[in-house]
């Protein structure tokens, strides 16, 4: 298989003007270019752009995906949209980690599999399902974040007595991105399934708009200045994720990043989830032969009614075999020889002796015809 090699930009908070575009253009001639994204796959050659550089320079997420196992998922937010230190308990690996640039967080999940080469994926269209993680953390959201650090638990990055992070509220109750999220970097059901057992139901704590009204009205002059400044100039998305955040960390009086619990370490992680591999596996394994035995059972009752409706009728089905036979068409063969299952079942129900006289007598008589004889040993007869 040839290689193959996806990368995907779009920009969120702000488009891309004409000069950044033309930029971006002299890096490729044949990468689709918009206001607010950079499209190229490569199945010769190689990106020619630096993509650290331009999620600090241009956009806010980006995506790559190469067939011989390696995906990346990058994001940039508003650096005060959420704590350095807060996201520093998450990423704290090669394959989920967090820098701040120019004013912006820009956090790097990453993951490779050889075991995986060759694999294909439709890359085109899978950043677009991840990128609402980018929202749900400027909201406050954290399990993006503790799927990261699963990701670096379950690929060997940490110790096995490292201890987890707090444990966001809802990590049983993922989002559809948070489950493309975990799908794209191929994290253990089982792990995450263990994990959010630790993980308190997630409420709605979406602020009403009198709330807001009378929380706005306390803020000082100033910040009012600066908050309208900064909604003139783009970022009214972000602003309102961060006076919602204040807002609700204020009135519920929580920290974000999860309720207060036991923490387990890495190894207790891992050994849970498999425990509960093989649970599900177990319970898979019962469940299918269960399901066997269904249908065996409902095939018997099915043979006995038609082997009931066909009894007595077996010297008209015998002149019906040797009509079929004598044809020399291979179909018609195959019709035969199901007729002939019919009577050597009901034969063998009656206990009667005559259905294999009548049988080898039929093979001798045509013993010249190959194709028959070879559809008379598949039928087991």
């Amino acid at each position: 298989m040839s290689e193959y090699q996806y990368y995907e930009f779009q920009a969120v908070d702000r488009p891309l003007t004409d000069r950044e575009m033309v930029e971006l253009r002299s890096h490729s001639t044949r990468a689709r270019i918009t206001p607010t994204s950079f499209v190229n796959d490569y199945s010769w050659g190689s990106f020619k752009g630096n993509q650290d550089v331009w999620m600090e320079k241009y956009f806010d997420a980006f995506l790559y995906f190469a067939n011989w196992g390696t995906r990346t998922f990058q994001l940039r937010l508003p650096a005060r949209a959420l704590s350095l230190k807060t996201v520093h308990l998450y990423c704290i690996g090669d394959q989920a980690s967090a820098r701040v640039k120019n004013g912006s967080l820009i956090l790097s999940f990453w993951s490779e599999d050889e075991e995986e080469g060759n694999e294909w994926l439709e890359a085109e269209g899978i950043l677009s399902s991840l990128i609402s993680v980018r929202a749900e953390l400027a909201r406050g959201d954290l399990r993006a974040l503790y799927l990261g650090w699963l990701l670096c638990a379950q690929n060997g990055e940490l110790d096995d007595d490292d201890v987890e992070p707090p444990v966001p509220p809802g990590l049983a109750q993922p989002s559809v991105s948070l489950e493309r999220f975990a799908g794209f970097f191929r994290i253990d059901p089982d792990l995450i399934h263990v994990a959010a057992g630790a993980s308190p139901l997630r409420e709605d704590t979406t602020p009403k708009l009198p709330e807001l009204r009378a929380w706005v009205a306390k803020l000082p002059a100033a910040e009012k200045d600066d908050l309208l400044a900064r909604t003139m100039a783009g970022e009214h998305t972000m602003i309102a994720n961060e006076l919602i955040q204040r807002l609700t960390r204020e009135q519920v009086g929580r920290n974000p990043s999860g309720a207060p619990g036991k923490r387990r370490t890495v190894r207790d992680l891992l050994d849970q989830a498999e425990q509960a591999a093989e649970e599900r596996q177990r319970l898979n394994a019962e469940r299918a032969a269960k399901e066997k035995a269904r249908r065996a059972q409902e095939a018997a009752i099915a043979r006995t009614k038609h082997l009931d409706a066909i009894a007595g009728n077996e010297p008209k089905l015998w002149k019906q075999v040797e009509s079929l036979v004598a044809t020399k068409q291979p179909k018609k063969y195959d019709f035969a020889v199901k007729l002939l299952v019919d009577l050597r079942d009901l034969a063998k129900r009656e206990n009667s002796a005559t259905f294999r006289r009548q049988l080898e007598e039929l093979r001798t008589q045509h013993a010249g015809k190959p194709s028959l004889i070879e559809r008379l040993r598949r039928g087991g007869l």
